[in-house]
């Protein structure tokens, strides 16, 4: 209808069944805008966008021995996948990232020889080979860190003595401690990827700024600027003259290279 909805391709909404978030699970998010604590920028293309709260998410889903009951499931502007609200025997009430296919009324488990289903969060010992899980940790009680964003999901391959082997989203494949924790299923919202904001105004809502090429700059401003006319602007590097595109920034002496069986492809 017009030019900026000509291009858009957004999600539909359909499995959101709640529009006003758990109150008691609402914490302030402060806007830094890119700055520091001294008001200088540190970094650039950040401002703006609408004011939001930020949703307490359970990411330990340390919870044993007690089900939740899905009460709803609900859009969090703080990250790509859908949250889905928790009730616990107790009374308590936790938010936990949904996984694709997880419906209201449904019973989700945490803990030691729970079954292997959607939204059920197990040990990795626990969890039969071959099984597509998420919301991994790195560490045994640290909370999940790997696979966590709109329809992401990861593989459990193979166990040796006190570790499991895990392919990861990116391709790489890494050793785990058996005694971490992982949920069963795909992180909802699998089809984000597939989004086109269709105009600028889109991303200023959500609080990015306009990005300007290194390129179009002066060479006092960027490595990459300066030139007559439209120069390539030599090899690819940032603003403090790291090399981008294939250069390896991970430290060679990095103790935890010895758990990663075999790298990402580039």
């Amino acid at each position: 209808m017009t030019p900026g909805t000509r291009h858009k391709v957004i999600g539909t909404f359909d499995d959101i069944t709640s529009s006003t978030p758990e109150k008691s699970l609402l914490t302030p998010l402060k806007s830094t805008g890119g700055r520091n604590n001294s008001g200088k920028m540190t970094v650039r293309y950040i401002g703006g966008g609408h004011k939001r709260m930020y949703r307490i998410v359970d990411f330990k889903r340390d919870k044993d021995n007690m089900s939740g009951v899905v009460k709803t499931i609900e859009y969090d502007p703080n990250r790509s996948a859908r949250i889905a609200l928790l009730t616990y025997a107790d009374g308590e009430k936790r938010y936990m990232l949904a996984p694709n296919g997880l419906k209201v009324g449904q019973t989700v488990s945490t803990g030691a020889g729970v079954a292997p289903e959607v939204g059920n969060t197990l040990f990795l010992s626990d969890i039969p080979l071959g099984t597509v899980i998420h919301n991994i940790e790195l560490y045994p009680g640290q909370g999940a860190v790997m696979a966590r964003s709109a329809g992401t999901y990861a593989q459990l391959l193979a166990r040796e003595g006190k570790f499991a082997i895990i392919k990861l989203p990116s391709g790489e494949t890494r050793m785990v401690l058996v005694t971490c924790r992982a949920t069963i299923g795909v992180v909802s919202n699998p089809d984000h990827s597939l989004e086109s904001h269709g105009k600028a105004g889109r991303k200023r809502w959500l609080g990015r700024r306009p990005h300007n090429r290194g390129v179009s700059m002066n060479p006092v401003d960027h490595p990459m600027g300066g030139g007559e006319g439209r120069s390539s602007g030599g090899h690819p590097r940032s603003r403090k003259g790291l090399l981008a595109k294939g250069y390896k920034t991970r430290n060679p002496k990095k103790t935890t290279s010895k758990f990663i069986v075999s790298r990402r492809k580039k």
